[in-house]
């Protein structure tokens, strides 16, 4: 497949997971952290025989789901080591696909925690055997609610197994769940929460009503071939993918209204460069592994930090360098300063293009006179400061 050398997280994970040690490992998407716990279950497989379910992967989207299964049979192709990727949103075919492959027998089940839980609760599939469980992404997990699913189906397996936690960020909630699946983990820490070095970060500061024109002229001057731009909402994602298209910009939303056979056609045309742009919300930035992305456009900052460095964390993979823009406007700055402080660096500014106006900064409410409390308020009256002078030259 053309690797030579291990990545850092592969080089420290897997003598660690070959030795049969429980593991928190931390590291940042597009470190190559999948390899790092798929290539030593492989071998375990290979060990310990293939009649029963080995390992559970448990991860937390349907295309994440789906990439882990396709690095399966692409670094187990010689091996005979089989994996099956469970996940809803199919229909009943899909449902009878996943149980029959699972019944004929399947070393390694890749499955998102609710089409599990079904298969579970029907009796579907037998884990009793199960040797490994990994959790990968689960910060992400537990952000989309999954923390009652996870011990939910922790509680159909066995108490003596390995069980691996990989995550992009270390939250107390995630030490927590730790403590209560792990035993005695071994920890690795690889560049916790920091953007890959080849990524060329901007921002541009741009009011809402500016933001079309914006990324029009650094879609059509850049000379960008693979794009993905994040938006806030699936109703964003929708409206800016009509207003591009609108434009001429031959672009794909991407959104949880899209059923399973659509979704991945878009990725498919996406990966073979037939679509060279797609619009979508978070789920693309932990669901995708495609090589070769250019160009990342945050059309609104993400409210969380971390999500910041997921999203660019979709270019400049595998050592590979790209471009992320993010587009700040005078609601986003606090939080723009919050990402500046988790990644350790300013983000470079760059000068509107002729023709997008500069930020507004947003005038004092009319709801009240300067100096005096809202109606709405209760306290002492608010204090408003004058603005510092900037020092000669700032």
């Amino acid at each position: 497949m053309g690797f030579d050398k291990p990545t850092p997280i592969q080089q420290q994970s897997i003598p660690i997971i070959l030795s049969g040690k429980d593991l928190i490992a931390c590291a940042q998407t597009g470190t190559g952290k999948t390899a790092a716990y798929v290539l030593p279950m492989i071998e375990k497989v290979i060990r310990e025989g293939h009649d029963h379910v080995n390992t559970l992967v448990l991860a937390p989207t349907r295309e994440l789901a789906v990439q882990i299964d396709q690095q399966v049979e692409a670094l187990g192709y010689f091996t005979g080591v089989g994996s099956m990727a469970v996940y809803g949103g199919g229909d009943g075919i899909t449902w009878e696909q996943q149980k029959k492959a699972i019944k004929e027998g399947i070393d390694l089940v890749v499955a998102t925690p609710g089409r599990l839980i079904s298969f579970l609760a029907a009796g579907d599939i037998k884990l009793d055997k199960l040797k490994h469980l990994v959790l990968d992404e689960a910060d992400r997990m537990l952000d989309m609610g999954f923390h009652d699913d996870i011990m939910r189906i922790v509680s159909y397996l066995p108490k003596e197994r390995q069980t691996l936690l990989f995550s992009a960020t270390m939250p107390p909630k995630i030490r927590t769940l730790a403590g209560r699946l792990l035993n005695q983990p071994e920890q690795i820490n690889i560049a916790i929460s920091k953007p890959a070095e080849g990524i060329v970060q901007q921002c541009y500061e741009v009011d809402d009503a500016h933001k079309l024109d914006l990324i029009s002229k650094i879609l059509r001057e850049g000379g960008f071939g693979s794009v993905i731009v994040f938006a806030s909402t699936k109703e964003k994602v929708k409206r800016l993918d009509s207003a591009l298209r609108k434009i001429n910009f031959k672009c794909q939303a991407f959104h949880s209204d899209l059923d399973q056979r659509e979704r991945e056609e878009i990725m498919r045309s996406f990966k073979n460069q037939q679509l060279n742009m797609i619009i979508g919300t978070d789920v693309l930035s932990r669901g995708i592994d495609v090589e070769g992305i250019d160009l990342v456009v945050n059309y609104d900052v993400p409210p969380d930090p971390e999500d910041y460095v997921h999203r660019i964390g979709r270019t400049a993979r595998a050592e590979r360098t790209g471009t992320a823009i993010t587009f700040v406007n005078s609601d986003d700055n606090s939080r723009f300063r919050r990402i500046e402080e988790l990644i350790g660096k300013e983000v470079s500014r760059v000068p509107n293009p002729e023709g997008i106006p500069a930020m507004e900064m947003k005038a004092p409410s009319k709801s009240h006179h300067r100096g005096q409390r809202p109606n709405h308020r209760k306290g002492p009256p608010r204090k408003f400061h004058k603005p510092r002078k900037k020092p000669e030259g700032e």
